[in-house]
């Protein structure tokens, strides 16, 4: 149960939802979850790295502020290609990442503190930059990134599935990747044993800003509108997926598997709800006693140990 509690969990969740409506369970229905799951995912999984690594980020909400506001920026219709967007976006957040990990290695602030003040500093930045109004008339291709279709399969599926498979793979399968397990495990025995704790810590946080990017240009393609308001409590859903995927809160364990397992949960519930017609209000409520349930067993699963 410790190990496989979360795809069980999933499962009879799927299956309860799916006898008591069946809507629920149509694949117009299931796209449209995962679609929707798509953005809060890849956050999850930038915050994942953070996490295993014993630390912490609460801007790549507004990282995803002002990643849709500079993107918008310059899709406008003919005035230039698709990629100039998505690469000022990106570089915006891996920017605001970069800068989180810098001051986190440079000042030993908590991560804690340092991202609550990035928060404010993104979502400042995204208002200013837009001068506080929605930036609209974007290009068909840009919006094509969020609301197209490639093979019958909504493309934020198609971006979270490629982006899953590398996450996985830097996580499983590189040098970083171990080293991120280890510097959340035991920091002073990574320290011991030559990890240089800063670089691992300036590249974890960078991803983060980099995946909370992507995020925000999904979003913002999806939603054809640059909005400085965007991705407004983003950052606890991310956190709350990681944490109910098997992230420990106290670093050095984790999957991307189960951070993935643990969004599509969030977003089960929530179509699952939707579809009763059980208002937010509730489903606040549900999800807050989910994310407590979660912190609660890894608490114990801790405590064991």
């Amino acid at each position: 149960m410790g190990r496989y509690g979360i795809f069980i969990a999933f499962i009879l969740v799927c299956v309860v939802l799916s006898v008591v409506t069946p809507k629920f369970l149509t694949v117009s229905n299931l796209l449209i979850v995962v679609t929707q799951v798509s953005i809060n995912a890849l956050l999850a999984f930038g915050v994942t790295f953070v996490i295993l690594t014993g630390g912490i980020d609460l801007s790549i909400g507004s990282t995803v502020a002002v990643t849709s506001v500079v993107a918008a920026m310059f899709a406008h219709p003919d005035s230039y290609p698709v990629i100039v967007p998505i690469l000022t976006g990106l570089a915006a957040g891996l920017l605001l990442g970069a800068f989180n990990g810098l001051v986190i290695t440079k000042s030993k602030v908590p991560p804690f503190i340092v991202t609550l003040g990035t928060m404010t500093i993104g979502r400042g930045l995204a208002l200013i930059l837009s001068k506080g109004r929605p930036i609209s008339n974007l290009s068909d291709s840009f919006n094509f990134i969020g609301g197209g279709q490639l093979a019958g399969i909504p493309t934020p599926i198609i971006i979270l599935i490629v982006f899953f498979i590398i996450c996985s793979v830097v996580l499983k399968k590189t040098v970083l990747g171990r080293y991120m397990y280890a510097v959340g495990g035991n920091e002073p025995a990574a320290k011991a044993s030559g990890i240089q704790l800063n670089k691992v810590k300036m590249v974890v946080y960078t991803l983060c800003g980099g995946l909370a990017a992507l995020a925000g240009i999904l979003l913002t393609s999806r939603i054809t509108t640059g909005q400085p308001n965007a991705g407004v409590g983003f950052e606890l859903d991310a956190i709350a997926a990681a944490i109910i995927g098997g992230t420990s809160t106290t670093g050095g364990t984790g999957t991307m598997t189960g951070t993935l397992i643990g969004a599509l949960l969030i977003g089960v519930i929530s179509n699952g709800l939707d579809l009763m017609n059980v208002t937010s209000y509730y489903q606040q409520v549900v999800m807050g006693i989910i994310i407590i349930g979660a912190v609660v067993l890894d608490s114990l699963n801790q405590n064991k140990s």
